[in-house]
């Protein structure tokens, strides 16, 4: 038989349909692989020959095409119409200098779309799945982009199926094939050979498709087209991402926009008024056209696709990996945070704190008495090459229980004297497990599960109170607990109804206690929470005594808070929920339909709800969330694909920070949003007013453009950098509704860019009276600096500006240097002077221009210092 790298090679797409009429030892034969997986060095060829193991995306915009796209933005055309012009007339030195800005446009255009376009692409390389396979004969953690053709994947319950696999082994394997085929019932998988060459995909029953998702039980499969060979490769053109633009650039966007309509009627207006005074048309035609590219903030919603994107890098770093930028914007809107306890507000470090065993007549093994085997045996655990437990926390908190007492051979004896045949897994509505074992003649079975599960699962002779009475005591003290139970059979259930039977009728055995004891940094996370005005809510599907016993000692159960069961949840009017759900702290034994009701509820009354999951049956309700967030090392692939944010240390002390961080990225685009809109708004009024006032238009096309580039550049990009607030969290979160102009903004934008033109106007009419030779420079001068000032005052919106150290945001300061270096060689440099029209000031002009135009920087501190008057803050002037 022809070996794969051969198959693929000479054999068109079409025939690779046929590994399903293969036998198992037909399809190792073919791959040229083994039940012990790849080597490593034959992985790397293979990656080598058939490459990663992805779909094809759309193509990322080159350099070149980025670049060029810069000059089909609108203000860019209008600046080309603009030199146009000048040319016509013969102004040579200004459509030069028009074309220069022009292109030092496109220039910063270009470096912020392509640092974006970087940053996502970095993202999304965090973002890709992992998937476990047998390399070298070990089990091994992969990217799932690293699958090649002979590899022997690893599959459980909410695995996403990484590659076209052919199945070897299986146990109550369900996949959903509903992505694939339609079909919206889980198909159970077979390992034996099917059909024919035109067998249909969703009869192919031995085969896991890529995509698809595990349901229930666990398998293994051989990898046998990876890659856009894959079934679902052939449809990829259907998967191509869309770019969709943010809640908050849309609101930009559309400020962006009516600014435009504003700013159209000013330049028209402008224009006429100079006609009617007498100005030469081309002059103040070009005019009119430089204010208009000054005025329109057209870089709004690019920064803050910027910002967000830096901001989602950023919080990589804090163990946050955000899937979908949209979620940096909304974390600051956040006001409920629905958690789950085990493994992020707990340690998920489970030890077993107390065991009742219960004397039953079995007898499994000489040294270990029945409980102890059902513990070991009624386990998922795996002895890794390191010599440690690999698994479920809790199954590797009952074997290293036992492991102080016994040596690992035993362990190991005992699982290889008594195999494991077959297996009912766990899932979410039944709360148990079941494993089935030779025993003699016959078999045994080992249920394990919640204690209010297991027990009514027993034989009438027990005293299910008293069974349950000792779980409570165990659960009081904040403890998991499992109960145990076995059933004797004499044959192996032959179908899945065969299979239902096994768990009735059980023989008890005995309950264990585990305790997984809270982080410490989540206690101080919590308090942060509630002095941010952020509600934590505890979602968990365990004991209420034990949720309960964790709430406590976190302080998540203040005041009348409530706690509430999942069967009290079931039997609640919507009515009623809806009046308690936001008083509730703590929801015990819930199921995963009940926690999309909790969203759904919180949601109705207006809050932004995060929501944290790890499970399959997770998805809907991460999904229905605000923010949907999955646990990076517990979670399955099913919760991460469904999330928007991603915990890689599973901590919820993350998604506080998480909130600072997005409460933080929000604060800064309004700052610069008030910056841009405060200097624009300023050039409006200024070129509007002088006119009106009976003043000469006060400045020239190239200066106004000249502004432009230089203080919407580097100083206000540099404003993403700048830290925290002192008492980020301690306000309560932001509507999610709110308006950019929202918290006095909108006051701030009308007084202080009425103030900035006040002072150039006021700058003009100084300098014309008193005779001053260089007046048009000076109002250059004043303008340009008056900008600069307000970006340094608008660092903080409460603190003032000496309370700040410069080693908080040294690109800010970098940026201001630059930038007043740049206005200064353009006064003094005999060049710029031809260029810009400029004249050297004298020592005296400068100093005059210094002072005017600080006014406006002490104008922003005074109005901070009325401001915390007014609120209570405490000032810090003094």
């Amino acid at each position: 038989m022809e070996r794969i790298s051969e198959r693929v090679e000479t054999r068109p797409v079409a025939e690779y349909g046929n590994w399903h009429r293969l036998g198992i030892a037909e399809a190792i034969e073919g791959l040229g692989t083994s039940l012990r997986g790849l080597s490593t060095q034959e992985a790397e060829s293979r990656m080598k020959k058939f490459g990663p193991n992805a779909l094809r995306r759309k193509r990322k915009r080159s350099a070149l095409t980025l670049f060029a796209g810069q000059f089909r933005d609108f203000m860019v055309l209008i600046l080309i119409v603009a030199a146009a012009i000048s040319a016509v007339i013969g102004n040579l030195t200004d459509t030069i200098i028009i074309m220069a800005i022009a292109l030092l446009n496109a220039i910063l255009g270009f470096f912020h779309e392509y640092k974006a376009d970087r940053a996502v692409e970095e993202l999304r390389k965090l973002a890709e799945p992992w998937t476990n396979v047998i390399r070298d004969g070990q089990i091994r953690e992969i990217a799932s982009t690293g699958l090649v053709p002979g590899d022997l994947v690893l599959l459980e319950t909410g695995t996403i199926v990484p590659a076209d696999l052919r199945l070897c082994e299986i146990h109550s394997l369900r996949i959903g094939e509903a992505s694939l085929t339609g079909e919206s019932a889980p198909v159970d998988k077979v390992t034996k050979p099917i059909g024919n060459a035109h067998t249909a995909i969703g009869d192919r029953l031995n085969m896991a498709y890529k995509g698809t998702v595990v349901v229930f039980g666990r398998g293994r499969g051989i990898a046998v087209r990876t890659g856009m060979n894959t079934e679902i490769g052939r449809i990829s053109g259907l998967l191509q991402e869309k770019a969709v633009p943010t809640p908050l650039q849309r609101r930009m966007a559309e400020v962006g926009k009516r600014l435009a309509y504003v700013v159209v009627i000013v330049c028209v207006l402008l224009f006429g008024i100079g006609i009617m005074r007498g100005e030469e048309p081309v002059r103040v035609l070009l005019v009119a056209l430089s204010l208009a590219v000054a005025a329109i903030p057209e870089a709004l919603p690019a920064v803050t696709a910027i910002s967000m994107a830096i901001g989602a890098r950023r919080l990589v770093r804090k163990n946050a990996l955000i899937r979908r930028l949209p979620a940096v914007e909304t974390l600051g809107a956040v006001s409920f945070i629905c958690t789950d306890k085990t493994g992020t507000l707990t340690q998920n470090k489970m030890t077993v704190e107390s065991i009742s065993p219960y004397a039953a007549p079995l007898s499994l093994h000489s040294a270990l008495d029945p409980l102890e085997c059902a513990m070991l045996l009624n386990n998922d655990t795996r002895l890794s090459s390191e010599g440690t437990w690999k698994g479920d926390p809790t199954e590797i908190a009952l074997v290293e229980h036992i492991g102080k007492r016994y040596s690992t051979d035993i362990i190991l004896q005992l699982r290889t004297s008594l195999p494991r045949l077959a297996e009912i897994p766990f899932d979410a509505e039944r709360k148990c497990m079941t494993t089935i074992h030779p025993l003699g003649a016959g078999y045994v079975a080992l249920s394990k599960g919640a204690s209010e599960v297991i027990a009514a699962k027993l034989a009438k002779e027990y005293d299910r109170n008293e069974i349950l009475g000792q779980a409570g005591d165990m659960a009081a003290g904040g403890c998991r607990v499992l109960a145990f139970a076995y059933r004797l059979l004499q044959q192996l259930p032959e179908d899945a109804a065969a299979f239902g039977d096994v768990e009735e009728d059980l023989k008890y055995i005995g309950l264990v206690g585990l305790i997984d004891p809270p982080r410490p940094e989540v206690k101080k996370a919590i308090h942060d929470c509630t002095t941010a005005g952020i509600h934590p809510v505890m979602i968990t599907g365990d004991h209420v005594k034990t949720a309960t016993a964790i709430a406590r000692q976190l302080d998540m159960l203040p005041g009348d808070n409530k706690v509430v069961t999942g069967e009290q949840l079931a039997a609640m009017p919507q009515a009623d929920l809806g009046q308690m759900v936001e008083k509730i702290s703590v929801y015990a034994r819930v199921s995963p339909e009940q926690k999309l009701r909790i969203v759904r509820t919180l949601q109705g009354k207006g809050h932004f709800v995060a929501m944290t999951g790890d499970g399959v049956n997770d998805a809907p309700s991460l999904k229905a969330a605000n923010i949907g967030i999955a646990m990076g090392r517990a979670g399955t692939d099913v919760s991460r694909e469904a999330a928007d944010m991603i915990l890689m240390d599973d901590n919820f002390a993350t998604i506080v920070n998480a909130i600072k961080e997005g409460r933080r990225i929000y604060d800064n685009i309004r700052k610069f949003f008030k910056y841009i809109m405060t200097c624009n708004s300023a050039e409006i009024l200024t070129v509007f007013m002088a006119p009106l006032l009976g003043l000469p238009i006060p400045l020239l096309p190239v200066q106004l453009l000249w502004i432009n580039l230089v203080t919407d550049g580097l100083p206000a990009l540099a404003l993403a950098s700048e830290r925290a607030e002192p008492d980020i969290m301690t306000r309560p979160p932001r509507q999610a509704a709110e308006s950019l102009f929202s918290a006095g903004l909108g006051w701030h934008i009308a007084r202080i860019g009425l103030l900035m033109a006040a002072v150039t106007l006021g700058t003009q009419a100084f300098a014309t009276g008193a005779g001053f030779p260089r007046t048009q420079t000076m109002v250059f001068t004043v303008l340009s600096l008056s900008q600069l000032g307000h970006v340094l005052a608008i660092r903080s919106d409460h603190e003032f500006i000496f309370r700040q150290r410069i080693s908080s945001n040294l690109p800010l300061y970098g940026a201001l240097f630059l930038t007043f270096l740049l206005q200064m060689a353009v006064i003094y440099i005999p060049f710029c002077n031809a260029l810009f029209r400029t004249q050297p000031l004298s020592l005296a002009e400068l100093l005059t221009c210094l002072a005017l135009s600080s006014i406006v920087f002490h104008a922003v501190e005074v109005e901070k210092w009325v401001h915390k008057k007014r609120s209570g803050f405490k000032t810090n002037v003094l």
